[in-house]
């Protein structure tokens, strides 16, 4: 892949940047105004060798401030491109059928993913998602309740669990 579109928006919790291709495709985002904050969790097989700036990504922008202004699923069908090994892009996958106002803990989400031994797996596939938010791995919290971490900071997966909070 050669080149790919970036915009940053801000939101409640700080700027949202989001990186997508030609086609609308998001290949990585988070609260970040700097793609080069992004860029290095994205697989090199869909990397982007450029990245240029765009004040607006379409759909992916409007999603994103609709999603902050409370529309919870305008996320779900915005089309995400990941690529690692099978289990990780089965663990993004399945990341993107948890509900908002519904987190689930490591040890469910690995169940859910097919390996209910590889609780520290499925935490991987989580700290390695670029496309935060479009795969919600906010959503996954400890046993008990505890946030656990996010790339993004605790503060940030806080103010996300509450938003989407019943």
């Amino acid at each position: 892949m050669t080149e790919a579109y970036s915009s940053t928006v801000d939101t409640p919790i700080g700027p949202f940047t989001a990186v997508a291709d030609a086609e609308g495709v998001v290949l990585a985002s988070g609260w970040t105004s700097t793609v080069d904050d992004l860029l290095p969790v994205v697989s090199p097989s869909v990397r982007p060798s450029q990245v240029m700036p765009r004040p607006d990504l379409g759909v992916v922008t409007k999603a994103v401030q609709a999603y902050h202004d409370g529309d919870l699923a305008v996320i779900d069908d915005i089309p995400v491109r990941q690529a690692s090994g099978e289990f990780l892009e089965h663990a993004w996958d399945v990341l993107r059928t948890v509900r908002a106002g519904e987190p689930i803990t490591y040890t469910e989400y690995a169940e859910l993913a097919g390996r209910p031994a590889a609780i520290r797996a499925a935490a991987s596939a989580c700290a390695r998602n670029a496309a935060a938010l479009f795969v919600p791995c906010h959503r996954i919290v400890r046993v008990g309740g505890a946030l656990g971490g996010f790339r993004w900071g605790l503060p940030v997966k806080r103010w996300l669990l509450d938003h989407e909070a019943p």
